[in-house]
């Protein structure tokens, strides 16, 4: 699937991955517990204002750092929710998405030869985009069975190259809701060596068990940290691609003006819906957690019935597991045959490693309904010692 003018380093990301993992499955027909996207739209509400936003005339190109009622939205959300003010005119920018707002960051910020440090595993575009930038990517990898990070680790790491350091919380692909001791190590290091933190969090609506921490109101983090966020994930509708970044005014400046060159503007009748959904969360959030929850453990305990021994799963779309019964000692193969065999689709976590010696586990999302869930799990009732 590479093509040969393709950089390659990039040739091996997840995306690509997730790419030929996803066709494979149309191919063959496979159940696709692979990408994360759920089989079933978000709230009616919300998709009724971006029709009428159509129909009304919102159709041509919104101001470039998003429309004023989405801006104000934004920061409605982050007052009531973490307590954090910003400024809608200059501290909050609407993006294509979260990863065009991650792009955005790691493009405006770090200059070639610049380091970024990632968080082991991580979402593939924060790697793509340091490449992208000219910089160099080092990664701290998380260990144990609840992917604990050590502050010891951390700090080799980190070198006096070392510019932005990327974390996403709640965590694709791991599933792991970071503790506020964690993050306080986190936010000292960035101190530290002067780091900016480009914080991914747009899973923080998404979380089963514990709490989500925003890291820009951790202590002396609030002028260091652009916090990134979607409505994708948060309302099941993941195809409509509108985010936005939060922080100080000449950290989003900078941001702004990196984007201007990506998209320069995007979705302008879906902004309206954006705004309404952030001003209604709390209400609305319950419809898609509820139901969510119910299907990860619906999944998780097929699974572990299944004997796949797995990862704790707090929050986002994701679980991860080992490879049960099969004795594969390579993940991305694992997936291939279990695409052929058994038509279940899933991704390999060498994904989301930039390491060498990734560990030898799978990726599973449980954004899909009931029924495809327990489809997949008779599916995968017939892996064994492959």
């Amino acid at each position: 699937m590479n093509s040969p003018w393709l950089r390659p380093e990039l040739s091996s990301l997840g995306t690509t991955i997730f790419a030929e993992m996803s066709s494979l499955a149309v191919e063959r027909g496979a159940i696709n517990l692979g990408q994360g996207f759920p089989d079933l739209d978000g709230p009616e509400e919300i998709k009724k204002v971006a029709i009428d936003a159509i129909n009304s005339g919102h159709n041509q190109y919104p101001p470039g750092i998003g429309i004023p009622e989405l801006r104000r939205a934004v920061a409605s959300h982050q007052l009531r929710r973490y307590q954090m003010e910003w400024d809608p005119a200059t501290e909050v920018l609407v993006t294509a998405g979260a990863t065009e707002a991650i792009a955005a960051a790691i493009l405006a910020l770090v200059s070639p030869g610049e380091e970024v440090l990632l968080v082991e595993p991580f979402y593939d575009a924060y790697y793509a985009a340091t490449l992208i930038a000219g910089g160099s990517p080092r990664a701290v990898r998380l260990r144990g069975r609840d992917f604990s990070l050590d502050p010891d680790e951390l700090r080799a790491r980190i070198s006096g190259k070392c510019k932005v350091l990327v974390l996403n919380n709640p965590l694709n692909p791991a599933g792991k809701v970071f503790t506020r001791e964690e993050l306080l190590v986190v936010a000292a290091v960035a101190e530290e060596f002067n780091l900016v933190v480009v914080a991914d969090e747009v899973y923080e609506h998404l979380v089963f068990e514990g709490s989500h921490q925003h890291f820009a109101s951790l202590p002396g983090m609030r002028e260091r940290t652009l916090s990134i966020s979607s409505m994708a994930k948060t309302f099941s509708l993941t195809g409509w691609k509108v985010g936005w970044v939060t922080g100080p005014a000449n950290l989003v400046s900078a941001v702004r003006t990196t984007k201007q060159f990506l998209t320069y503007v995007n979705g302008a009748p879906l902004q309206p819906a954006a705004a309404f959904a952030l001003d209604n969360v709390e209400r609305l959030v319950p419809q898609v957690l509820g139901p969510l929850r119910e299907q990860r453990n619906l999944l998780i305990k097929g699974l572990s019935e299944l004997g796949f021994e797995l990862h704790p799963s707090n929050a986002t779309y994701f679980v991860i597991s080992d490879l049960g019964p099969a004795k594969a000692e390579d993940s991305r193969a694992f997936c291939l045959d279990l695409i052929e065999r058994v038509g279940v689709a899933a991704i390999p976590t060498c994904a989301f490693y930039m390491g060498s010696d990734p560990p030898i586990e799978v990726r599973w999302t449980f954004s899909k309904q009931r029924a495809t869930l327990a489809e997949a799990l008779e599916r995968l009732g017939a892996v064994t010692e492959w």
